[in-house]
C-alpha cells in the first residue's frame, strides 16, 4: 500500500470506542451484589471468560470498514518517453578523388578515412558532452561516386550503421564506377525520407507497439562532396523534389579552400561547385558550409546537430490500483464471529 485517497477517513476511529462503551455499559446494568467471597468459590465459567470477544469483533470489524472507507491503494507508476526526432540521410562521397590527403589530428590522412571519423562522431556523440550523440534519431547512409548506393536503411538503432560506415571505401580511379553522381544520391535520399513513416509504421507493427514512440520532426539530407556533378540526373531537380516533400538539404564541400589559398596543384583536383551546392540547399531551406580539415570538417556537422534538434517528451501515467476489498471482507468475517458468538455460543437463556 502507498497512500489512503481519503484519508480524512480516519477521523471516523475516534468513534470507535463509543461505540463500544455502550454494550459494554448495558452489559454491567444489572449485575447483582454479592459477597466476594461467595463469587469467588462459583469460580468463572468459560462463557464468562469469552465475554470479551464480540466487543472486541466489533471493534475490528469497525475500524476495517474505516480503512476501507480511507481507500487503501497501491501505486502502479508509468513512464513513457516519446521522442520527436529527426530522420537524417547522410551522402557520402566515395569518388576516388576522397582518396586526396588533408590535414588530421596532427598528420594526414584521405578525406574518406577523416570524413568516416567525423561522421561517426556526429551519430556517436562525445561521451563528456550528454546529449551530443544522434541517439534516437533516424539515421540511414548512402554513398555515392557514379551511382548512388544505400549503404544502410533509416534505423533509429545505430550499431549496425557505424559498423557498415567504417567499412566505406572509395572505388577505384578509373573505374566505370568512378565519378560524381550528386543528383543521384539527393534523388535517392529524398525519395527513402519521403517514404520514412511508412518504414517507420513497418517497424512499429514487426515490435506489435499500440503506439508509436517516435515521430518525425523533420527530414534533414546532410550532403558531403568534393567534386562537381558529372552525371545525368540534375541535382537542381532532385533538390527541387526534396523541397516540394519538406526535406531540407545540407551540403558540405570538403577540401574546399578559397581561391587565393589554392596551389596550382589545388587547382588541377576537382573543386567543389560551391555555387550548385549554395542553390540546392537555397531551394530547400538548408545551408552551405566549406570545410577544409579535420577540424572545420567536425564543427560543420555539430553546427548542423545544433541546428537539427531532437526532442525527448517524457509523460508519467500514474494509476492506482484498489485495496479496499479485503479490508472489506476481514470486517465481514468479523461481523459474522461476533453476531454468531452472540446468537449461539454466548447467548443468555430466556
Amino acid at each position: 500500500m502507498d497512500r489512503f485517497a481519503w484519508p480524512w477517513v480516519m477521523v471516523l476511529l475516534l468513534l470507535v470506542p463509543l461505540a463500544l462503551w455502550r454494550p459494554r455499559r448495558a452489559q454491567h446494568g444489572g449485575a447483582m451484589h454479592t459477597r466476594h467471597d461467595l463469587l469467588a468459590e462459583v469460580g468463572r465459567s468459560w462463557r464468562t471468560r469469552l465475554i470479551w470477544l464480540p466487543p472486541m469483533l466489533r471493534a475490528i470489524c469497525l475500524v476495517l470498514c474505516t480503512f476501507a472507507l480511507a481507500r487503501p491503494q497501491k501505486l502502479l507508476g508509468h513512464v513513457r518517453s516519446s521522442t520527436e526526432g529527426v530522420a537524417i540521410q547522410l551522402l557520402v562521397d566515395r569518388s576516388s578523388s576522397m582518396e586526396a590527403q588533408m590535414s588530421f589530428a596532427s598528420g594526414q590522412s584521405s578525406r574518406i578515412e577523416v570524413v568516416k571519423q567525423v561522421v561517426r562522431e556526429f551519430i556517436e556523440g562525445d561521451s563528456s558532452e550528454p546529449g551530443s550523440s544522434r541517439e534516437g534519431d533516424m539515421i540511414g547512409l548512402i554513398a555515392f561516386a557514379r551511382y548512388a548506393d544505400t549503404i544502410c536503411p533509416l534505423v533509429r538503432s545505430h550499431r549496425a550503421l557505424v559498423d557498415l560506415l567504417g567499412e566505406l571505401k572509395t572505388v577505384p580511379r578509373g573505374s566505370a564506377e568512378d565519378g560524381t553522381g550528386i543528383g543521384t544520391a539527393v534523388a535517392l535520399a529524398a525519395a527513402r525520407l519521403k517514404n520514412a513513416e511508412a518504414e517507420l509504421q513497418r517497424s512499429i507493427n514487426r515490435t506489435s507497439r499500440t503506439e508509436p514512440d517516435f515521430k518525425i520532426a523533420s527530414k534533414v539530407i546532410v550532403l558531403l562532396t568534393d567534386g562537381i556533378e558529372n552525371q545525368n540526373v540534375s541535382p537542381v531537380e532532385a533538390a527541387r523534389l526534396a523541397a516540394q516533400w519538406g526535406i531540407r538539404i545540407y551540403a558540405i564541400g570538403i577540401g574546399d579552400k578559397p581561391r587565393e589559398q589554392r596551389s596550382i596543384f589545388d587547382l588541377a583536383a576537382p573543386q567543389v561547385d560551391t555555387r550548385l551546392l549554395e542553390e540546392m540547399t537555397r531551394m530547400t531551406d538548408g545551408q552551405y558550409f566549406s570545410a577544409s580539415d579535420a577540424d572545420s570538417l567536425r564543427q560543420v556537422y555539430q553546427r548542423i546537430g545544433e541546428l537539427e534538434k531532437t526532442r525527448v517528451e517524457t509523460e508519467e501515467f500514474t494509476n492506482y490500483r484498489e485495496l479496499y476489498r479485503p479490508l472489506l471482507m476481514g470486517a465481514l468475517i468479523a461481523l459474522s464471529l461476533e453476531v454468531m458468538l452472540r446468537t449461539l455460543v454466548l447467548r443468555r437463556p430466556a
